[in-house]
């Protein structure tokens, strides 16, 4: 199995057009494999299911609180085989503060026809949301109103909108792609480019062998203020060249999971290199989420590395690891639950979860490479020291 040292080198390799399968990086075998709870349940326990929610600690960014979400996720209201209250609890599990459902408005195989038990709304796109909404407010998750806009094309392939009022108007437009994500903007939705490496011809991802790139067709909605972010990793996928064309296009930065199975059978029980979509808000409100969310005050964190802007980044990691330099040593302080690899020359070393790293250096040396926090295309972050 490679390191993920070893995938960072590779990502430096393959450059801006890389679309990476992350399976190795997020402990998995193979993503798509079921998992068996009888045998890998934790504590050997089968009998109570119930697991203590994951406590992720990451500190406030100045006057930021520091929120987890995640912003592509699917239920039994389109293709998932998942029904939108057991999503809550599986939030509630992973340690989030918040999550979208976004359903696919085009596709939806489990409605329609005499099989569905939900004629009386079948063309009510709001269903799952209004579904969860109870269950996610008696946890204390909050839950973001959103849609999948799913083209079988490439131009323009698959679009989230999230923080809708209502998504059937965006729904009354499905025959007209840009006109659906001029509905959605104009409810003030913050709407975000899906995989755009996805590679699947017929389902509105690219062909195979074609490069990823920004279109002409994603330019124009842009500039229409339609698109306001990208996914720079999605599912077990990350897109290195997305980072690079945020910080050049002012657009905010996304990694999700874009999850169809359970969270079990996708990634196991509270896994660390789950993708989540860290938030610098001003509150744990909705409003505050979507406020950072326009401020492009997003920054990625998935398969053991931060990806995101150089500002906030760097801020992140300042709030997160205090450095004392004392003659010829540096003591690093990780206060956060977010890895850490510090790179010193042709070294690098791992400063874990709340833990303290203590290391030998140069007296001379000014600056230190935090090799898996990207503030873009093989762009390791650095930190200046006194």
């Amino acid at each position: 199995m490679s390191t993920r040292r070893e995938f960072l080198q590779c990502a430096a390799l393959l450059g801006v057009t890389a679309s990476l399968p992350m399976n190795f990086v997020l402990g998995q075998e193979n993503a798509t494999k079921s998992v068996n709870p009888l045998f890998t349940v934790p504590n050997g326990n089968i009998l109570n299911p119930k697991r203590t929610p994951r406590n992720i600690t990451i500190p406030n960014v100045g006057n930021f609180r520091v929120l987890k979400g995640d912003f592509h996720i699917h239920t039994l209201f389109s293709d998932g085989y998942v029904m939108p209250k057991d999503r809550v609890h599986e939030a509630v599990e992973n340690g989030l503060d918040v999550i979208a459902i976004t359903d696919h408005i085009e596709y939806r195989p489990f409605f329609g026809g005499k099989s569905t038990q939900l004629k009386e709304r079948n063309d009510d796109h709001n269903i799952a949301y209004d579904v969860a909404k109870p269950e996610a407010e008696k946890m204390n998750l909050i839950l973001i109103r959103g849609t999948e806009i799913t083209k079988s094309t490439m131009p323009p392939g698959h679009f989230n909108a999230v923080f809708l009022k209502d998504v059937n108007p965006v729904a009354e437009a499905v025959n007209d792609w840009k006109k659906m994500l001029e509905a959605a903007a104009n409810q003030g939705a913050f709407v975000f480019w899906n995989h755009p490496g996805w590679v699947a011809p017929k389902s509105g991802g690219l062909e195979k062998g074609v490069p990823m790139s920004f279109t002409a067709e994603h330019d124009d909605v842009r500039r229409k203020g339609f698109l306001h972010g990208i996914e720079v990793f999605n599912g077990t996928s990350y897109y290195p060249v997305v980072s690079d064309w945020c910080n050049e296009m002012d657009l905010g930065l996304i990694t999700t999971s874009d999850i169809h199975v359970s969270e079990w059978n996708m990634y196991g029980s509270q896994n660390p290199f789950r993708p989540i979509t860290l938030i610098l808000a001003e509150d744990r409100t909705e409003e505050a989420i979507r406020e950072a969310f326009f401020a492009r005050r997003t920054i990625g964190w998935a398969a053991g590395m931060i990806l995101g802007r150089a500002q906030w980044v760097e801020q992140l990691f300042n709030a997160c690891v205090g450095i004392t330099k004392n003659n010829g040593s540096l003591q690093l302080t990780n206060r956060s639950d977010i890895p850490c690899q510090i790179q010193i020359g042709n070294n690098i070393h791992e400063l874990k979860p709340q833990s303290e790293l203590v290391l030998t250096v140069d007296t001379a040396l000014k600056k230190l490479t935090v090799a898996n926090w990207l503030i873009g295309t093989a762009k390791p972050l650095e930190i200046a020291i006194g």
